[in-house]
């Protein structure tokens, strides 16, 4: 009897062991297939260009294609409800931006995002702050010039933003609330090419973006950045000033983060985690963003959720203002 309740609990403790030894094998093996990122955005915009660049290194650290999976619409709920259908295996990550975390309930399926309601944080890709640019048509030079423009004128300057309720709207929101002013929102869904056309075609006076989506066209020459919203002025753009040198205290920045569908593995989670800030640690990947107009913020999963909450609570109500006319 003794030796039949033996052969129970050395059976009973092979079993327990079995589930541990093919999880490793999972981590340790990770990836050993391409890894698709889905992200809310067109080809060319800020996010994607971004994304492609991390994608890239993070490539070359697996030894795996990392692969962009642009699906773009419908207010982010497109790209959200793909991510959250994904198999959570780690083979499919996804990028939101900002943004998807700010949507008012009901404007959008599934929107506003939570975490870790909805996903699986893992970490920050980069921030970039919007850049307040126009056409040298308009005949203006600086911030203050555009505000003054834009008294005398009510309603009749128009302003590009990639998607009503995205940090691009956002910011313009925000610009007329500060100033008194009042602009034309001329919302595009199909990235900052499109609101490009539109400005170099006079029909549209400035575009609020972040550099990448707009950098071929001022190095051309077809607009002129007049401003950009971040805390400080960028190292690359030294003579650039920020709107809060006329605006106090005025920022607007584009976030980028990665989660992962709940229910991926925790070993998983972590791994990408840590090899992510390895590739934003390399001089190279910070160069290219900030050559960008962006710059890289490293946080924990932790962070993440904090940095998430904190800025619900600076634009929620410039939100409920906007969809509250």
């Amino acid at each position: 009897m003794a030796s039949h309740w033996h052969r129970i609990a050395v059976i009973s403790l092979a079993l327990l062991s079995l589930p541990a030894v093919p999880a490793q094998a999972q981590v340790d093996n990770y990836p050993s297939r391409p890894v698709r990122v889905i992200l809310d955005s067109a080809p060319g915009s800020a996010i994607d260009v971004t994304l492609r660049i991390v994608a890239d290194r993070l490539g070359q650290l697996w030894g795996q294609q990392v692969i962009a999976m642009n699906q773009p619409g419908a207010g982010g709920s497109i790209s959200a409800r793909a991510a959250a259908d994904a198999t959570p295996d780690g083979y499919t990550l996804y990028q939101p931006a900002l943004s998807l975390f700010l949507a008012t309930p009901g404007r959008a399926s599934n929107l506003p995002l939570e975490l870790p309601r909805d996903f699986a944080p893992i970490g920050s890709v980069s921030e970039q702050p919007m850049f307040m640019a126009v056409p040298p048509a308009l005949g203006i030079k600086t911030l203050p010039d555009l505000i003054a423009l834009a008294k005398q004128r009510p309603g009749e300057i128009s302003y590009a933003a990639t998607g009503v309720g995205r940090i691009t709207h956002l910011a313009g929101e925000l610009l007329q609330l500060r100033t008194g002013t009042k602009l034309l929102l001329v919302p595009y869904s199909g990235g900052p090419s499109h609101a490009l056309n539109d400005i170099l075609g006079g029909r549209v006076s400035l575009i609020i973006e972040a550099y990448p989506g707009m950098a071929g066209a001022v190095q051309a020459g077809a607009v002129k950045p007049i401003a950009v919203a971040s805390s400080q002025r960028l190292p690359d753009f030294p003579d650039l000033p920020t709107v809060a040198e006329t605006l106090p205290g005025f920022l607007a920045t584009g976030w980028q983060g990665l989660v992962a569908p709940n229910g991926t593995p925790e070993p998983i989670l972590r791994k990408v985690a840590a090899d992510l800030r390895t590739v934003l640690d390399q001089a190279e990947v910070k160069n290219q963003i900030a050559s960008r107009g962006g710059y890289v913020h490293p946080m924990s999963p932790a962070e993440v959720t904090s940095f998430i909450q904190q800025q619900q609570q600076t634009w929620n109500p410039i939100l409920q203002k906007i969809f509250a006319k």
